[in-house]
């Protein structure tokens, strides 16, 4: 099966000509090309997803992950992480259990525990009567619940650093959030194996001149990922400026959506057991006025990110390569010959016209 595209983004470079697929596997690229203004990219990898399509994934079933996987794919999400916000340790145990290891559609590629080891000082949304001290114990409790691919911790917190070799030692990948740690302290957990941070600015203490914080710690610290949510409400457009400057080809984007996202619903929704109200334009937030995740989808991320000036290559790039190389994964985030065929379709407006997931169409030709 051809795709018939004009182009494809391989490994970060447009190779020019049309893309075929063979038995779910990318066969070859820069034949003959077909329709002009159509170029094929890797599926996106979102490592932040608390809920879409209606669900949230901290109570959902498996027919809830089936139809969150079906709006997922509608935006380009090929493989994702469903992201566990803090709650109470057994509401998160069963979360783990339930989580899927396969489904239709994009790929489940592990738990996102964001918490329970996050700093008071900086909670964000997330419930303080959940948050924990670091515990090794409770760590290996969870970890032996499900597949776990991502934790965000607070790594200022006396006894992260066991935290964090643990982690490291069961192949989870590490990232500071929701954290009040100075530079010097940042600087400490990333020589231990951190290995990015979690919505850089957001939930994390201020970047100052003598006190540059964890956030100017990661963008001057070469081979950190720093994971963005660019919706127009968590960071000002100097400020996803300001980070792609220090840091372009080590950005990821997230969305770090919930559960109305991928719909066209307003009202109040659940992050966790934390009430949250979305309203028409708005960022979701609490009753307080703290932000409270995202209604982003992946493709307005990657769209958001070029209108700031990022070349195109780059803007996909944040979505697929980069999230990929956060996790150590080759099988996700890049399109080559002999590859998985997770691909996006787009046009010069950069609209989807059709998705392949492992190379079977999940979404046709649209409008």
């Amino acid at each position: 099966m051809r795709l018939g595209v004009e182009a494809a983004l391989v490994h970060g470079e447009l190779v020019p000509g049309d893309v075929e697929i063979d038995d779910g596997r990318v066969a070859a690229v820069g034949l003959a090309p077909g329709t002009r203004g159509h170029i094929a990219v890797p599926g996106f990898v979102d490592l932040q997803v608390n809920g879409y399509g209606g669900v949230d994934f901290l109570s959902a079933s498996d027919d809830d992950y089936c139809r969150a996987g079906e709006a997922l794919l509608l935006a380009g999400v090929t493989a994702y992480q469903p992201t566990f916000i803090t709650s109470a340790e057994a509401v998160t145990l069963e979360a783990l259990r339930t989580m899927p290891t396969s489904a239709p559609g994009p790929r489940v590629l592990g738990a996102h525990l964001e918490g329970p080891f996050l700093s008071p000082d900086r909670p964000g949304t997330h419930p303080l009567e959940h948050l924990r001290a670091p515990d090794v114990e409770l760590l290996d409790r969870l970890l032996d619940a499900g597949s776990v691919t991502q934790m965000t911790l607070a790594p200022e917190l006396p006894g992260a650093d066991e935290l964090i070799e643990r982690l490291r030692e069961r192949g989870v990948a590490v990232s500071a959030g929701h954290t009040n740690a100075t530079a010097e302290e940042a600087h400490n957990a990333f020589d231990l194996g951190v290995g990015g941070i979690t919505h850089v600015f957001n939930a994390m203490r201020p970047f100052r001149s003598r006190d540059p914080g964890i956030a100017g710690a990661a963008l001057t610290r070469p081979g950190v990922v720093v994971s963005i949510v660019v919706d127009g409400h968590h960071l000002a457009d100097e400020t996803v400026r300001l980070v792609w400057a220090c840091a372009g080809g080590r950005v990821a984007l997230v969305t770090d959506a919930i559960a109305p996202a991928g719909t066209t619903g307003d009202g109040t929704f659940h992050l966790g057991d934390v009430a949250v109200e979305v309203g028409v334009g708005a960022a979701p937030m609490r009753e307080d006025g703290t932000l409270a995740g995202t209604v982003l989808t992946m493709i307005d991320a990657v769209r958001n990110l070029h209108a700031l000036g990022v070349p195109f290559e780059q803007a996909i790039g944040a979505a697929t390569e980069v999230p990929a190389r956060f996790l150590a994964r080759g099988d996700v985030g890049f399109l080559e010959p002999g590859a998985l065929a997770d691909v996006v379709v787009l046009d010069d407006r950069l609209e989807i016209q059709s998705v392949l997931c492992s190379g079977r169409s999940d979404v046709v030709a649209r409008d």
